[in-house]
């Protein structure tokens, strides 16, 4: 419930995928899986289509509480217009002590904004559901301090064939897998990036597969094998919206940044 007089939080998705067809059908846009996973009563969302060359005026970066980084189907190192541009922007926000949480993609030009290296996964795709080992004591984290006992090990789900090859000077490898080195990192109190999925249900996954397939990104054995693990467990979801929504709600202090561009 909103308390009268009390400032409305703004926060920003930017997407960097177009909808896909299964997803506008089924939930009416990718907006609204964000919005599921991570909205509260009282908030305000709003949608810039970044893969489309729309943008939050620099103006406006200043309303916002902060910023989600949708994923994509283009690579986070490409040199595109729109990817050049939301380097610079996501180089802005950091060094305005803005929140901004990558996602898949977004976790990964984040770490290239912010002076990473970013480039083709070692170990090829990973689709499906991957168990995370948490390598930090993240409860030290001011974002995590007060959660409910965080598990040293949360399953979500994955599909990305690039990945973060080293993060930025002065950030921290929270999480990793046996698949990839760097599942999740933080820098300072006001940067997080995912590799994985927390917002993403099984069936869009599922869907998602077999598109891969369809268009020939994948073989149908490593389709099947990456669905057969799915109908077997289930993500940590609940877990991991709590952390993402703990990290974006939560009350900032300026504080000096280590590390430098």
């Amino acid at each position: 419930m909103k308390i009268e007089g009390e400032k409305i939080k703004k926060y920003a998705l930017l997407l960097a995928a177009k909808d896909s067809d299964y997803v506008k059908k089924v939930y009416g846009g990718y907006f609204n899986v964000f919005l599921e996973a991570l909205g509260e009563e009282g908030e305000k969302w709003d949608l810039f289509r970044v893969v489309e060359g729309e943008f939050p005026d620099m103006a406006e970066l200043q309303n916002y509480e902060g910023f989600v980084i949708s994923g994509s189907p283009f690579d986070a190192y490409g040199n595109e217009n729109w990817i050049l541009k939301l380097c610079l922007l996501l180089e802005t926000l950091f060094f305005m002590h803005k929140k901004v949480l990558g996602i898949c993609f977004g976790h990964q030009v984040l770490c290239r904004a912010l002076g990473g290296k970013v480039g083709k996964a070692c170990n090829g795709w990973d689709i499906g559901l991957r168990k995370l080992s948490i390598v930090k004591n993240i409860s030290t984290h001011s974002f995590f301090s007060d959660l409910e006992e965080i598990p040293l090990a949360l399953s979500i789900i994955e599909c990305h064939q690039d990945e973060v090859l080293e993060v930025p000077k002065g950030a921290e490898i929270v999480a990793i897998s046996e698949k990839t080195n760097v599942e999740m990192f933080t820098m300072g109190d006001h940067i997080l990036g995912i590799q994985g999925h927390p917002e993403y249900t099984k069936d869009i996954l599922f869907n998602l597969i077999d598109r891969l397939l369809s268009n020939g990104c994948i073989e149908s054995g490593f389709a099947e094998n990456a669905k057969s693990k799915l109908y077997k467990a289930e993500p940590d979801r609940k877990c991991l919206e709590k952390i993402c929504k703990k990290f974006l709600k939560r009350e900032l202090e300026f504080i000096n940044i280590p590390g430098k561009i």
